[in-house]
């Protein structure tokens, strides 16, 4: 299943991507008016907490829409909402990998890729929807760099994630665009002002339900930024695995529903290019994977 945020009429809401349409299903209006179910998740993540048995009741609300007469009222084409992050807004900070690619860590200069994995974050006020224009910050950097990420969406609380188990506290997947501050990195001399600049998270389009990819290291990721590939990866070349990444983070912190942890960025940022390219106003990136879609920004 891929599900979307979006406001409609300064609500938040969320639902499934209508299949084969450019529209979604509307499922807490037909909750409200159909009243289906004895009870339904009021947010994204109170429905993610509730793992399969959230995706089942969004099934059974659709499948009622779509046998009453007028079920059709109950889709709402993309044009008509205002597109959210599939997770408006995370329980903590957004949790991110470093140099989880070896290319990658080569073109950022180091002699050897990381023996332990690299973990920074990200403010949840950085988040952004898809199809948004954002800020080059041209008042606080001259190098805004684009890096291309898989997302894990957590599904369900856990401390202490044996590896083994660690695919039982996914939810799901999304893509985002872990927008980078480089000078600010290089003069505060770590990573979250550079990171947290408002719209330096932008994900989505969907978020996709983990039954729809079944490995996620074995799917295709490219970038590109005015029509022109810079990264063309695949997960599969992760240093560390996403089970990896659960089993580590929650040794030292509580996952929650919601959470989402930007898994790295393969080769091919505008600062490894010799001149660097970094992002100007003018500018669209577009970052492609496998699976889930298409996450394109515009910049101004």
């Amino acid at each position: 299943m891929k599900l979307l945020s979006f406001k409609l009429n300064e609500q938040v809401k969320f639902g499934p991507k209508v299949k084969k349409e450019e529209a979604v299903w509307d499922v807490v209006e037909i909750q409200k008016q159909l009243n289906v179910l004895k009870a339904f998740p009021e947010t994204i993540i109170d429905g993610i907490a509730h793992g399969y048995e959230f995706v089942e009741q969004v099934r059974k609300l659709v499948e009622a829409a779509q046998k009453h007469e007028d079920g059709a009222k109950f889709k709402l084409a993309y044009s008509d909402i205002e597109w959210l992050s599939p997770v408006p807004r995370t329980p903590k900070n957004i949790l991110c990998v470093g140099k989880n690619y070896n290319d990658h860590a080569v073109e950022m200069g180091a002699e050897k890729a990381p023996e332990n994995i690299v973990v920074f974050t990200k403010s949840p006020t950085a988040i952004a929807p898809d199809e948004s224009t954002l800020s080059v910050h041209a008042d606080v950097t001259d190098s805004l760099d684009y890096e291309g990420e898989l997302a894990v969406v957590i599904g369900k609380r856990g401390k202490n994630i044996p590896k083994a188990m660690a695919f039982d506290y996914v939810f799901g997947y999304t893509i985002a665009n872990d927008l980078t501050a480089r000078d600010a990195q290089e003069k505060h001399k770590q990573f979250f002002l550079g990171k947290s600049l408002e719209g330096s998270c932008p994900m989505g389009p969907y978020l996709v339900t983990k039954d729809e990819i079944p490995d996620p290291h074995a799917l295709s990721i490219v970038t590109k930024v005015n029509g022109e590939v810079r990264q063309n990866g695949s997960t599969k070349d992760m240093l560390f695995s996403v089970a990896d990444i659960i089993e580590t983070v929650s040794k030292y912190v509580t996952l929650e529903p919601g959470d989402v942890i930007l898994t790295g960025t393969p080769a091919g940022v505008g600062k490894g290019m010799n001149p660097p390219q970094f992002l100007k106003a003018g500018d669209e990136v577009k970052i492609s994977i496998e699976g889930i879609g298409t996450l394109a920004n515009r910049f101004a």
